[in-house]
């Protein structure tokens, strides 16, 4: 008999079993829909895949980091450098949503990076992170479930330091190159999670829909075989995308005007888009037409 099989024999575990049964060892598996259950998932959807420049606040649960650490930490869109997080000269705690090591699961990941920061020294970036793991809590275990979830869109990325005016020369000049390249974006205040963006002499809202992915596809349909789609004159809509889990239509708008003056054909598109949600059954022909045309333009992100 073998080594190997003498210790098998005698009820003890092989190199590869242990590794196997480690979950600090195994990779993170795919999660499609990461943020489900957090609230303000749409918007945690949104500040990953679709706003250039925001933060929100979050709180962490009770001992999920040391008494001495931040108890409340920033998610931003993106940091200097493409930090996964920072540490801030003031003890602050940010941690970008648009960066860092990407596994199966972009809870875990952002949850390893927000834990990272927060017990970090004072004044240190944290330029990546491995890989999050099957063992790595995710951030419905890290964050306080209850706290609201409120994005703030800023012009720029001034919101990276706490006094601009402190940056020497060629901190200022970074500063201003990607302040000159941020996209206006405004978001919407009589739905959650749609957000008004110029790119160049064109105008669009991006839409981060609630509802189950398939579900919004289907009710999308509808209403494209329906012709109740528009937002008004000089406006289309161009498709959609998915993004952890959810659909993003696109609607390109009338450059002349601006994201306020939308609120209203929005909030009637909103109502629609509910009940056709709700409507359920099977699709009619020209409903299952709109749906393929709608799914051979979408792309899926991450």
């Amino acid at each position: 008999m073998g080594k190997a099989s003498r210790r098998r024999a005698a009820g003890g575990n092989t190199p590869r079993e242990n590794r196997s049964r480690d979950r600090s060892a195994q990779p993170a598996a795919f999660v499609a829909r990461p943020f489900e259950g957090m609230t303000g998932e749409t918007d945690w959807v949104a500040m990953r895949e679709v706003v250039p420049a925001a933060t929100a606040t979050v709180t962490f649960k009770a001992g999920s980091v040391a008494d001495t650490a931040p108890q409340t930490a920033t998610v931003a869109t993106v940091l200097p450098l493409s930090w996964s997080g920072l540490r801030r000269a003031d003890g602050a705690v940010m941690v970008a949503l648009q960066s860092g090591s990407t596994s199966g699961d972009a809870s875990r990941d952002i949850a390893q990076v927000l834990l990272a920061a927060a017990a970090a020294e004072v004044g240190m970036p944290l330029p990546s992170t491995p890989l999050a793991t099957a063992a790595t809590p995710t951030l419905h275990d890290v964050l306080d479930s209850s706290a609201a979830f409120e994005v703030t869109v800023h012009e720029g990325f001034d919101f990276w330091f706490p006094d601009v005016s402190e940056l020497d020369d060629a901190g200022k000049e970074s500063l201003e190159r990607a302040n000159a390249a941020a996209i206006p974006t405004t978001k919407m205040e009589s739905v959650p999670s749609a957000y008004w963006c110029k790119v160049g002499e064109r105008t669009y809202l991006r839409w981060v829909l609630p509802h189950d992915e398939d579900a919004a596809t289907d009710a999308l349909a509808r209403l494209l075989a329906a012709s109740v789609t528009s937002l008004g004159e000089g406006t289309r809509l161009l498709g959609a995308f998915r993004a952890c889990g959810l659909l993003v239509p696109v609607w390109e708008l009338d450059a002349s005007r601006g994201g306020a003056d939308y609120e209203k054909a929005v909030a009637q598109l909103s109502g629609r888009l509910d009940e056709a949600v709700g409507q359920g059954g099977a699709l009619t022909t020209e409903e299952r037409r709109a749906r393929s045309g709608l799914l051979s333009r979408q792309v899926t992100l991450r």
